[in-house]
């Protein structure tokens, strides 16, 4: 495990106001297209504002033969588990992120909290799961270590998969029929409490038809947990702080990115999560370095590139880190203006919604 190689944080004046757009309700996607790839894609010009409009299924014809797209390779896990409180009531948990010396121990959001304090015993599938809780962190997230049958279960994942489920962001008010749908076709690495959405949008043909033209996919990992989610409610941007977040990129991935780089091609993030990956661990020469640890990175205008050259990622909600980190890199007015544009096309938002290709 490495020390992350960071930027210090750019000075600004600009406010979360300053990225706040107008969505209709109607436009937020409640169930995914049916092929992944049937979305629709929005082309932005970073340089110029530039504006069209495609499939998800064409991005090849923005892309080149040397480029390489970044792909975030972790899985959802069922990290939304129901039960009871030894305090009394029911309580529910969302497991954000695993302990790197514990797997069995997880940082959790409880709700409602008063039936979590440390010393309180969380039994869940019958029994089959308890937690005790141990400490509560300063975000008032709990820290709670779990029991099992570990005859019977290899691993805390293997009773995931039976008594939790996908936890699907809130404002998808439909129930998901195939749960794979909120899971990129190239996931492998359990961890994350929501998907790396600008992926799900890959299937695996499409995969093959871009890799066939010369177009290589690096994975690296970055379990995604409540730093990506949680609001800015500073009114000053630089003043919110990111929850940090597990990643690692491997020194396999690593060389291939840089070899790709020195002959000349385009590094394209797939998501934000890849995005801050990548600009977590490059240097100010735009060397990646194979290293895992804890990022807490958090890019808005300001800041300055030093290994990304193009980003397909989904629309995001208003006054998000996720907003800004698009609007660092396009431009704020491009970006709020290619918003503008998408709300009048109807374009659909958020998880499930369309996607954009910025170059």
């Amino acid at each position: 495990m490495n020390k992350p190689i960071t930027n210090p944080l750019p000075k600004t004046n600009l406010k979360k106001s300053d990225f706040y757009y107008e969505l209709p309700p109607e436009l937020i996607a409640n169930t995914p297209v049916t092929p992944r790839d049937a979305s629709r894609l929005m082309y932005l010009n970073r340089k110029t504002g530039e504006v069209s409009h495609s499939i998800f299924h064409n991005i090849g014809e923005f892309l080149r033969p040397d480029d390489t797209l970044v792909i975030n390779e972790s899985k959802v896990v069922p990290a939304r588990i129901n039960g009871t409180s030894s305090r009394g009531g029911d309580i529910e948990l969302l497991l954000l992120r695993r302990s790197q010396d514990d797997p069995d121990t997880w940082e959790c959001l409880a709700g409602p909290g008063k039936h979590a304090k440390p010393g309180d015993t969380l039994t869940f599938g019958n029994g089959s799961l308890i937690g005790s809780v141990k400490s509560i962190t300063d975000g008032g997230c709990r820290i709670v270590s779990f029991s099992y049958d570990k005859n019977k279960y290899h691993d805390i994942l293997a009773i995931l998969d039976e008594v939790g489920v996908i936890p699907l962001p809130p404002y998808i008010k439909e129930k998901l029929t195939d749960k794979n749908r909120y899971q990129t076709v190239y996931a492998t690495v359990e961890g994350s409490a929501a998907a790396p959405t600008a992926g799900l949008h890959f299937t695996p043909e499409l995969m093959k038809s871009l890799e066939a033209t010369g177009i290589v996919f690096a994975r690296v990992l970055l379990h995604i947990g409540l730093g990506t989610f949680r609001p800015v409610r500073e009114e000053n941007i630089a003043d919110h702080v990111m929850h940090t977040e597990y990643f690692s990129v491997s020194p396999e991935t690593a060389e291939l990115i840089n070899s790709r780089r020195r002959a000349g091609g385009r590094i394209i993030c797939v998501g934000t999560t890849s995005c801050r990956v990548l600009e977590t661990v490059a240097d100010e020469n735009g060397i990646v370095h194979p290293m895992s640890g804890e990022t807490g990175i958090f890019i808005y205008p300001g800041y300055q590139f030093k290994i990304t050259d193009g980003l397909i990622t989904n629309f995001h909600l208003p006054e998000s880190t996720l907003i800004m980190l698009v609007s660092a890199f396009a431009g704020r007015e491009n970006t709020l203006h290619a918003y503008d544009i998408a709300v009048r096309e109807k374009y659909r938002f958020y998880s499930f919604g369309d996607a954009m290709i910025i170059l």
